[in-house]
């Protein structure tokens, strides 16, 4: 049985002990941790839960009490502090995204899993959705050809008091606008889906809806790959509707999620005929629908793999390293869109974007925050299609 305690007990924290809960024959939640006690209690109540509550991770983690794997659930300043204090108590630990603010602390955290032999996990949790699962095997499979072209739009909207919340919209505490706390999620899908980094990046960043905040709201990137690919990467609070989508242009035929498929072929003139590729559409289409659904989707889907991999001694799906690529992805478009230049990839240790202060010293403030709120009420919120 392994035991389980989420820091941090906002929002994100629902999915996580959902998906916990989902597996009651396999692990436990123990202990409950948040700033705001307070919260944690409600949470404690909301889900019946018998479990201990901490106001602090650090008296948590001394407590004496046995913790196999912690989740950290909190804003993303503290991700790499938190979970490296957690693996060094010998904890193996699940960061939610982003991995860190910066590849600095992204291999501190690495760094910390290996010295003390546990395994860290990092939340991408759209892997885990039968759309995305599904477009990967397919662009693998080859059917379609190379992926010459993938355009990701992570399309969010977020009203003017989302940056209300106090650690919300400046860069010393979120790290960075939607490129870095929305697009996550699509950045990682586009580095899994290419299966490697690109070499050159650019962008331009912007705000557009929200003058009480520091950070952008909407960024452009292009990107290009070493066989000449591009990719091009929307992240954005700012579109109404949140029609989030992936689109790659391969070189036979254009794969999409959500699904779909179109594929050309050519007459003597250069020119698509009219019918299109429906042989290789009709081959393509029955390969995706072939496919069985995964068991669990999102969250829950990626607790079911971690607690796989601890059970069985193995890594997980989604690894330290894997983090560590999409924020390296992330930085690299902070650094175009921020001094106005194209990046070429890696980013070193002597560059100042492998550092969160390097990254300070250079970050665009588009306003000033000068007002804030301590917590929000509970309500809904969205996770996107993906």
């Amino acid at each position: 049985m392994i035991r389980a305690a989420v820091v941090g007990c906002g929002n994100i924290a629902h999915s996580h002990i959902e998906g916990l809960l989902t597996f009651p024959d396999r692990c436990r939640i123990v202990a409950l941790c948040d700033i705001y006690p307070e919260k944690a209690e409600r949470m404690k109540q909301k889900y019946g839960l018998d479990c201990e509550i901490f106001d602090d991770h650090e008296k948590m983690l001394s407590s004496g009490l046995a913790i196999d794997l912690l989740h950290v659930c909190t804003p993303p300043y503290v991700h790499a502090q938190i979970a490296i204090h957690s693996m060094d108590a010998g904890v193996n630990t699940v960061v939610e995204k982003p991995m860190a603010t910066c590849l600095e602390e992204c291999d501190a955290m690495l760094e910390a899993e290996k010295r003390n032999q546990v395994t860290m996990a990092c939340i991408a949790q759209n892997r885990f959705r039968n759309s995305i699962y599904k477009l990967k095997k397919t662009a693998d499979s080859g059917l379609a050809g190379k992926i010459c072209f993938a355009q990701i739009d992570s399309a969010w909207w977020r009203a003017h008091c989302y940056y209300d919340l106090w650690w919300r919209g400046t860069w010393e505490k979120e790290g960075g606008g939607p490129t870095l706390n929305h697009a996550v999620h699509h950045i990682d899908m586009l580095n899994w889906l290419k299966g490697e980094l690109p070499q050159v990046v650019t962008a331009l960043l912007s705000n557009v809806m929200h003058d009480n905040s520091e950070v952008e709201d909407l960024s452009v990137a292009c990107m290009q790959y070493a066989d000449g690919s591009l990719a091009q990467v929307t992240s954005s609070v700012v579109h109404h509707g949140e029609e989030q989508g992936v689109v790659l242009q391969c070189a036979d035929a254009k794969l999409s999620a959500p699904w779909g498929v179109k594929a050309e072929t050519g007459q003597a003139n250069g020119f698509p005929k009219p019918e299109g590729n429906q042989e290789l559409i009709s081959r393509i289409n029955a390969f995706y629908e072939a496919m069985p659904d995964l068991k669990y989707e999102g969250h829950t889907g990626e607790i079911d793999d971690v607690l796989r991999a601890l059970e069985e001694g193995g890594r997980p799906m989604i690894t330290g390293e894997d983090g560590r690529k999409t924020v390296e992805l992330i930085s690299a478009i902070y650094k175009a869109g921020c001094t106005g230049s194209i990046v070429r990839l890696p980013i070193g240790k002597d560059d100042d974007y492998y550092t969160f202060q390097g990254i300070l010293k250079h970050a665009v403030h588009f306003y000033e925050k000068k007002t804030s709120v301590e917590n929000f009420a509970d309500e809904a919120f969205t996770l996107g299609n993906y």
